[in-house]
């Protein structure tokens, strides 16, 4: 488990503050009482600062630091034999993890598991946050708009090469002009045409090693409320759970993000408590991942 303590709307509350949280709450010791699992701790990452970048994106040098050194935790991780889950945090997580696959290979996969489809272009997008945009920029969406420091760090991966389960923000982007990625990427599943034998296929078309991405938005908000962006619709905890410990159980799975819990909105803990049940449910479902 590495801990991934960061807010890219360049704050250190809210899910910057969900790692810490989980932890207070049980995870590493729910996890512990596996074998072979390794707390790995949180990653030191720099204070952001909330103002845009050059390529449009708030505390966009602490976006390029983080995917480094998350690029570098992933990468230690898969070469010690360990499967890398990550506890963010906030979804460009998925950029340094990806980044390591990289190095492992020229074509890594990725099943992103999410509420929103998150390819805005960085300066159209009306938060400013690397959380808006980080498929987006995994995909290569943003062209020559960017600055070459956060270029330089960032994977490219292939439309192709990208299974999207959950979104249903398609008119809010609709609104807004923006582009969906419906048609683009392998396959992209709204809740309401999410069955098992579909997923099943599109999993087992992923080139491996991949990566398994869950933004906790793709739940329904009676399931989680301490979300920062709500929406009508979503998934069950059943459904998360189900589609979770098949990918994690599926051959090429490389690791794992949990991401997109704010402990601000959760002043019981009731959502902290649900989430550490979550992922030890799932991993004992799934049994050993695979690497």
């Amino acid at each position: 488990m590495i801990e991934e303590p960061t807010n890219s709307s360049g704050t250190v509350e809210g899910v910057a503050r969900a790692p810490d949280t989980l932890r207070r709450r049980g995870v590493a010791a729910a996890l512990g009482r596996g074998p072979g699992f390794t707390d790995a701790g949180d990653l030191v990452l720099p204070v952001p600062e909330p103002v845009r970048g050059p390529s449009g994106l708030l505390a966009e040098d602490a976006l390029v630091t983080m995917i480094g050194r998350v690029r570098g935790a992933v990468g230690a991780a898969r070469r010690d034999g360990h499967f890398p889950l990550l506890a963010g945090g906030d979804c460009p997580v998925i950029l340094g993890a990806l980044a390591a696959l990289q190095d492992e290979s020229d074509r890594p996969g990725l099943l992103f598991t999410d509420g929103h489809e998150d390819a805005w272009p960085p300066w159209a997008s009306p938060t400013g946050e690397a959380a808006d945009c980080e498929l987006g920029l995994a995909l290569g969406l943003s062209g020559t708009g960017l600055a070459p420091g956060l270029r330089r760090v960032l994977p490219r991966i292939r439309a192709e090469d990208v299974v999207a389960v959950g979104p249903r923000d398609e008119g809010e982007l609709a609104a807004a002009g923006i582009a969906s990625l419906a048609g683009r990427v392998r396959a992209l599943v709204r809740p309401a045409g999410l069955t098992a034998g579909g997923l099943a296929s599109a999993i087992a078309g992923l080139p491996a090693p991949w990566w398994l991405h869950t933004d906790l938005d793709v739940l329904a908000t009676g399931e989680l409320a301490a979300v920062d962006y709500r929406q009508p619709g979503g998934l069950t905890w059943g459904q998360l759970s189900d589609i979770t410990a098949a990918a994690l159980a599926a051959g090429g799975c490389a690791g794992w993000s949990v991401c997109i819990y704010n402990p601000d909105l959760d002043t019981g803990y009731e959502g902290a408590d649900a989430i550490v049940g979550f992922i030890r449910q799932v991993l004992e479902a799934a049994g050993r991942p695979q690497r």
